[in-house]
């Protein structure tokens, strides 16, 4: 196991900082065990860190930080029930290209491969598609390490309650440490970029979910431009330089993106003409793809973003008044809102729990004055029983969450069964589940 010596860490977007006096890489399960129960019997915090996607502060700590960047493979695959053990710190892109050698994939994924399996589970981590659920909804198993060291597996055969509160659990019940998923047979995907009025796009919302595999939009309110993603499956074979032509069209969109949000900062009413252009631009995408490259898309510039779930019923409603609300800012907002489908489940801490999602990320750059920005988003969303992505900016605490998810409580009866001293808690959490630091 390799024991860092303390350093600043920071989240991608640089919103979160911290400087723990201790963080562990470890290699093999017994080595997670044991830095658990040296947290635990020191009387000190452990919060396991992804990748740093994360927009909220859900890995700070100034206590001990672990990182499972060296527990990543698959450690076993049933062919037949097309399932896979896969270790927790696994990042997405290196996983979906193992499933491919096997000829396997994942039903449905997000559109970042570049976060970790578990750091994705635990935050509730989703693609889109009104017949898919979350990437939580796809894991049959799980091992955790809780806050004593001991190991324990569940599945929805055994412990299915624990088993619901832990495939979305914050990294607040243990460690997850390996992950079975569910997977199919590959697949390719015809993906097909529109461009349509935000009018358009909603009045033809039910058709569009139903009518095709995976569909979400991209909005540019300044613009009222709307760039619709469409995928389906397909035989058709992907052309040979299709990852070429991936690569050359994503530097250039990069390029735009930034000089988009250059304009917005220096030339604020010329920003509706730019992201005009973008939207053009990404409305000529057309091409064919095996599954584990179809869901991606690269992001230009690091941003800070707010993501609610809010019912699809409301989602029309929802958006004219975000509309009318950023027309009223004193800033432009060069970046897209995307708006993506997710299917309900029941996963206690789950923003689709008993509810099928219309899933809204509201993006800004880091350097803009974004909290009052934020807060008014966010007053709309809490109008609807918006439910926060785990991963993004919010900021409920334990009163507002306890209306919005009905095993809230049962969540929180749980996690002081397994971890009654706080040792997984960091005060972000704390807030969150109603907890005194001790």
């Amino acid at each position: 196991m390799i024991a860092r010596h303390p350093r600043v860490w920071r989240n991608g977007s640089g919103t979160v900082r911290c400087e723990p006096n201790h963080r562990a890489q470890p290699v093999t399960l017994e080595q997670i065990q044991s830095e658990v129960l040296r947290a635990a019997e020191e009387g000190e915090r452990l919060r396991v860190i992804g990748n740093g996607h994360s927009f909220s502060p859900l890995c700070w700590s100034d206590d001990n930080q672990m990182s499972l960047s060296r527990f990543t493979g698959i450690e076993s695959c049933d062919v037949q029930r097309q399932r896979v053990w896969v270790r927790a710190g696994m990042r997405l892109r290196n996983l979906v290209e193992a499933l491919a050698d096997r000829g396997l994939a994942l039903e449905n994924a997000p559109s970042n491969d570049n976060i970790t399996l578990a750091g994705a589970i635990a935050t509730g981590t989703h693609g889109t598609g009104a017949a898919f659920g979350n990437l939580a909804t796809l894991v049959t198993g799980l091992r955790l390490v809780g806050a004593d060291g001991s190991v324990r597996q569940c599945h929805a055969e055994q412990d299915p309650e624990l088993f619901d509160a832990a495939r979305i659990s914050l990294g607040a019940l243990g460690v997850i440490t390996h992950i079975e998923l569910q997977c199919v047979d590959s697949y390719r995907l015809r993906r097909q970029n529109q461009r349509a009025t935000l009018g358009e796009t909603l009045a033809q919302i039910g058709d569009l979910r139903r009518d095709h595999r995976n569909f979400e939009f991209f909005w540019f309110p300044h613009s009222g431009v709307v760039v619709q993603r469409r995928l389906d499956e397909t035989r058709d074979i992907p052309s040979p330089i299709a990852p070429l032509m991936f690569a050359q069209r994503t530097i250039i969109d990069h390029a735009l993106y930034r000089v988009a949000s250059e304009v917005a900062a220096r030339a604020p009413r010329m920003t509706e003409r730019a992201t005009a252009a973008m939207a053009q631009r990404a409305a000529r995408h057309r091409n064919v793809f095996e599954a584990q490259h179809a869901y991606v898309i690269r992001r230009g510039m690091p941003c800070v973003q707010m993501e609610y779930a809010v019912p699809v019923a409301a989602l029309e409603t929802v958006v004219y008044q975000l509309e009318r609300v950023i027309r009223a800012l004193p800033f432009r907002i060069p970046l897209a809102l995307e708006v993506r489908f997710v299917r309900h489940d029941s996963l206690w801490l789950s923003p689709q729990y008993q509810q099928d999602s219309a899933c809204i990320a509201v993006p800004a750059l880091p350097a803009m004055s974004y909290g009052d920005y934020f807060s008014a988003i966010a007053e709309i969303f809490a109008r609807h029983d918006g439910r926060p992505h785990w991963g993004s900016q919010h900021q409920l605490t334990a009163p507002e969450l306890r209306a919005l998810y009905p095993r809230f409580d049962d969540f929180c009866a749980l996690r002081r069964q397994l971890d009654p001293r706080g040792v997984f808690l960091n005060p972000h959490l704390a807030a969150l589940f109603g907890v005194a630091l001790r």
